[in-house]
């Protein structure tokens, strides 16, 4: 029988994906948040959020008390009325990001593939407004660099960490799932790509597969789903 390794924990219904084709799976995750304590402006207008973690940390610090943590799963079911979260005009990357910023009543604009599309999109249709980039500390440079070039107002607020949770696998997997360049960073600190087919789930985690191995693919879309789809074919 063939395996996958997912560098995310799995639903079970995405679990159920896996092993309805035939292959086994191994899960755990790769990487871990940490949360920033960050201040918030208090003229919010027009908010960027690059992945889900980033809309996570912005709820966690708007729903926390002072001097008390908020549990995230308690805190996404709180009121949008109670925050004004309906004022924000948001732009994001990724059909998870804009479903959480959805499921909490915030307003999308703009949700793209990828932080360059929606950069670009930004300078074309708003480019005189001024936004707050919500983002963690090792993300991509090409949204600020494009907004420099082309001189648009924004603030960039880092809101959380990525930590790498290291694990060693001594059993040899036929394909490996990565969600984000962080995911494979942590995976090739104690393990190599060698005999594995690395799939991933978009172009960023691929370039930073490629620098370890030249079996990679890439996810048709940006989804959990869609990796596996991707990893169930090849394997087939």
């Amino acid at each position: 029988m063939k395996s996958i390794l997912s560098t995310k924990k799995l639903t079970p219904s995405q679990k159920n994906l896996i092993l309805g084709a035939g292959f086994s799976v191994v899960e755990y995750d790769a990487i871990q948040i940490e949360y920033l304590d960050f201040e918030l402006s208090d003229t919010l207008e027009y908010l960027i959020f690059t992945s889900k973690n980033a809309v996570n940390a912005f709820l966690n610090k708007m729903h926390k008390e002072p001097n008390e943590s908020a549990d995230i799963k308690g805190l996404l079911s709180l009121k949008a009325e109670q925050l004004g979260v309906q004022d924000y005009k948001c732009f994001c990357v990724g059909p998870k990001t804009e479903a959480i910023l959805l499921e909490n009543s915030f307003k999308v604009i703009n949700a793209s593939d990828n932080a360059k599309k929606l950069a670009h999109f930004i300078v074309n249709a708003y480019k005189n407004e001024r936004f707050i980039f919500f983002c963690g500390e090792s993300r991509r440079a090409e949204l600020p660099q494009i907004f420099k070039e082309n001189n648009v107002d924004f603030e960039e607020i880092e809101v959380y960490k990525t930590r790498l949770n290291t694990k060693i696998f001594k059993q040899h997997f036929d394909a490996t799932l990565f969600f984000s360049p962080s995911g494979v960073q942590s995976f090739i600190t104690q393990n190599t790509l060698e005999n594995t087919l690395a799939v991933c789930i978009g172009e960023t985690t691929a370039t930073e597969a490629k620098k370890h191995t030249e079996h990679f693919t890439v996810a048709n879309a940006t989804t959990v789903e869609s990796v596996i789809a991707r990893a169930v074919k090849a394997l087939n």
